[in-house]
C-alpha cells in the first residue's frame, strides 16, 4: 500500500471524510507548535471547532477513555515532549462514522515507534467529531514475547 502525505490527499474528500483529514492535519501543526512557550490547554481551540466538546468521548489505544477537557489536558503534556508524524493509508466514510487508517511515527524521549492506526471518528448531526477510538498495531516490546507466533510473517 502506498503511504502518502494527508495534505496530498485531502483535496480529494469532502463531508465527515475531510474532517477527519482535517484532524490530523492540525494536531500535527499544533503538536509542534507545542514546544513553543506559552503552548497551552486554550492552543487547542483549532481542534475544538471540530469537536462536539460536550459530548465528547475519546478512547485511546489503551482503552482509557477522556472526556474533551481530558483529551486536551492529556494532549497538551505529551505534545510538549513528542515529536510526531504521520502517513495517510486509507480512509473510508459512512454515515455518520469515518475510519482512517495511518502510519503514525513518533519520539517522546528516547522512546522510538512506528504503528499502524486505525482511527474511527463518529459525527453528530451537526457534523461535530463527538466520539474517537483508536486502534493500533505495533510490535512486541519483548521478541520471546513472539515464540508462539514462528512461521507467522509480523507486517512491517
Amino acid at each position: 500500500m502506498e503511504l502518502r502525505e494527508a495534505s496530498e490527499v485531502i483535496g480529494d474528500y469532502t463531508g465527515n471524510a475531510r474532517k477527519a483529514l482535517e484532524y490530523g492535519l492540525i494536531m500535527k501543526r499544533l503538536v509542534d507548535q507545542a514546544k513553543a512557550p506559552g503552548f497551552s490547554v486554550e492552543s487547542w481551540a483549532p481542534l475544538a471547532e471540530l469537536i462536539a466538546v460536550d459530548e465528547f468521548e475519546r478512547v485511546g489505544n489503551f482503552k482509557e477513555v477522556m472526556t474533551w477537557a481530558e483529551c486536551v489536558n492529556f494532549l497538551t503534556v505529551w505534545a510538549a515532549s513528542a515529536n510526531w508524524e504521520y502517513s495517510f493509508k486509507r480512509i473510508t466514510e459512512r454515515p455518520g462514522v469515518v475510519f482512517l487508517e495511518l502510519e503514525e511515527r513518533s519520539r517522546v524521549g528516547e522512546q522510538v515507534s512506528a504503528v499502524n492506526s486505525l482511527s474511527v471518528y463518529e459525527f453528530n448531526d451537526a457534523g461535530k467529531i463527538r466520539h474517537l477510538d483508536i486502534y493500533l498495531q505495533w510490535p512486541l516490546p519483548n521478541p520471546e514475547m513472539l515464540a508462539s507466533y514462528e512461521g507467522i510473517r509480523i507486517s512491517e
